[in-house]
């Protein structure tokens, strides 16, 4: 047990000191390097290889970036909470996070250029499972900082910061991949960034330690047992993550096939110079919102209002893809998808926090409401490809992306220890 003024005990309890712009600021940019990581490659690169790949592999080109991002959306699944649980527990002197946010971004970065020399769907298989199991080291960690050191009432606007990071990750991501002359050249300048992008936190700020007397004993049966948040015992926890889940779902919905959505059905003349347009429309009215969000959120002190009117704003534009299938009706969805998705992330983020059941436990009870952003990775695809292929194309993957959505935002009103 912690015993108090033993140095470990900052460790384990609930911050109260505000944490610094410089701090802040730190953390966001390692944030942010790890989704150019993710995202360089899932809007642009991989499908440029699955595309390259498919011809004579008996796959089309959808079903081949179904099944790659599948895949590796089933490592983030397990990785994200495992890292979790693993950071919890380390007595290094560095630390419980900085570690594994080094050891993760390093691994990451080689996974990246492993990726790069990919030759056919099993090999870029292989790297991307890499990728996913490496960042998620990093991202789990990361994550885990925040309620480490932020009081709770600060949580809105770090989570703005984290959130507008992650906006300008999944850009930059889309940018180098699009601009760096090639797969290959694309691969290379994510990984150097996702790599010098976590050394001003890592180098400048340290972390809290624990101690060997606070880390609970081990055994792999309670190791593993302690995965399971039973939603019996915690309702708030279990609806968080399922408004999370539906949420995320939606947005992956709309996402995974955009390549393939303007080149096929608007057919827009240069597809990946549209993906990149729209996801900077996106960022810049997500930029616009993230931070008054989560700022206005702390103040107020309630979170679940603008939880809901977020999805129900997401999930209006979503349903707007439906009718309005142009590209300037693809501009205005992107632009009002930011505006939403900008208050959710930061206000949700804080949401999650302040219903974590211990400390002790912060790290895997993230990595597990974390499975609430890769799950919909493995299910977009399945859900998406039937879709798209065989049951009305992308005017009902769109009306499905919204309704889902919507019933995110209107579980929202079942948690109740939160405003």
């Amino acid at each position: 047990m912690t015993t108090a003024g033993r140095v470990p005990a900052a460790a384990l309890a609930e911050p109260v000191e505000r944490v610094g712009r410089g701090w802040t600021s730190a953390l966001s940019l390692a944030n942010g390097a790890i989704w150019v990581g993710w995202y360089g490659p899932l809007q642009i690169l991989l499908a440029s290889q699955a595309k390259d790949f498919a011809p004579g592999s008996g796959m089309s080109k959808e079903t081949m970036l179904a099944l790659v991002t599948g895949i590796g959306a089933v490592v983030s699944l397990a990785a994200n909470p495992l890292f979790g649980a693993l950071s919890d527990r380390t007595t290094s002197r560095h630390g419980r996070r900085t570690p594994w946010i080094v050891a993760g971004t390093a691994g990451g970065a080689l996974s990246l250029l492993l990726l790069s020399a990919a030759d056919g769907v099993w090999t870029m298989a292989l790297g991307w499972c890499l990728v996913q199991l490496t960042l998620n080291a990093a991202f789990a960690a990361v994550t885990a900082a925040v309620p480490d050191r932020v009081p709770r009432l600060q949580r809105g606007s770090v989570g703005g910061f984290l959130g507008a990071a992650q906006i300008l990750g999944v850009v930059g991501g889309t940018g180098l991949a699009t601009v760096a002359g090639g797969v290959g050249a694309g691969y290379v300048a994510c990984a150097v960034f996702t790599a010098v992008g976590v050394l001003p936190y890592v180098l400048r700020h340290a972390d809290l330690r624990l101690a060997e007397a606070d880390r609970p004993p081990w055994s792999w049966r309670g190791f593993l047992a302690g995965f399971w948040l039973s939603p019996r015992r915690h309702p708030d926890l279990g609806w968080a993550w399922l408004t999370r889940f539906l949420m995320n779902l939606s947005n992956a919905l709309v996402l995974l096939y955009l390549l393939y959505y303007l080149r096929d059905r608007l057919h827009y003349g240069d597809p990946d110079e549209g993906v990149l347009i729209l996801t900077a429309v996106n960022g810049v009215t997500l930029l616009a919102t993230v931070v008054v969000g989560g700022v206005w959120s702390d103040r107020v002190g309630r979170r679940k209002p603008f939880v809901f009117w977020s999805g129900v704003l997401m999930a209006a534009a979503t349903a707007g893809l439906t009718v309005w299938q142009t590209w300037p009706g693809a501009i205005v969805a992107a632009a009002v998808l930011g505006v939403g998705f900008g208050v959710f992330t930061s206000v949700d983020f804080a949401l999650m926090t302040d219903v974590l059941p211990r400390a002790l436990d912060r790290g895997k009870d993230l990595g597990v409401i974390n499975v609430a952003n890769s799950l919909p990775q493995v299910a977009a695809p399945a859900l998406a490809a039937p879709i798209v292929s065989h049951l009305g194309g992308y005017r009902v993957l769109y009306l499905v992306a919204a309704l889902i959505g919507l019933a995110g935002a209107v579980l929202v009103g079942r948690i109740r220890g939160v405003d």
